[in-house]
């Protein structure tokens, strides 16, 4: 549980927050271990595919492309910028910046609505 102060109220209220809490990190290395020993690639297979995958993706991304992965899900750019009054004065300095929007997949959506939940101390 993670304590909030809403400010926006006065006298000002905490209030109580779910959050998830994580138990470490797999990196490429462990992915690459994950995935040799589920199949009959080596780790050093897995590991280059993995490193391919994300470089394609990216340059898809990059080309203007939505990338879908049938059973993780898709992949695409937003932008986020501010607005113009015309047409004509909207250009690239109205760009802020851009992001990489995932959406998942029906798999991954079921996935997710089979979760467990716990209260942590």
């Amino acid at each position: 549980m993670v304590p909030k102060k809403n400010v926006l109220v006065s006298p000002p209220q905490v209030k109580y927050y779910p959050c998830a809490l994580h138990k470490g990190e797999d990196d490429l290395e462990s992915l690459a271990d994950i995935v040799a020993s589920r199949s009959s690639m080596s780790k050093a297979d897995c590991y280059g595919v993995i490193i391919g995958l994300t470089s394609v993706i990216s340059e898809s991304l990059a080309a203007g492309r939505i990338v879908r992965i049938d059973s993780l899900g898709s992949f695409q750019i937003t932008v986020q910028g501010t607005p113009a009054d015309t047409l004509e004065e909207l250009g690239k300095a109205n760009i802020r910046g851009a992001k990489i929007k995932f959406n998942p997949s029906k798999v991954m959506k079921i996935k997710l609505k089979g979760l467990t939940y716990k209260r942590v101390r």
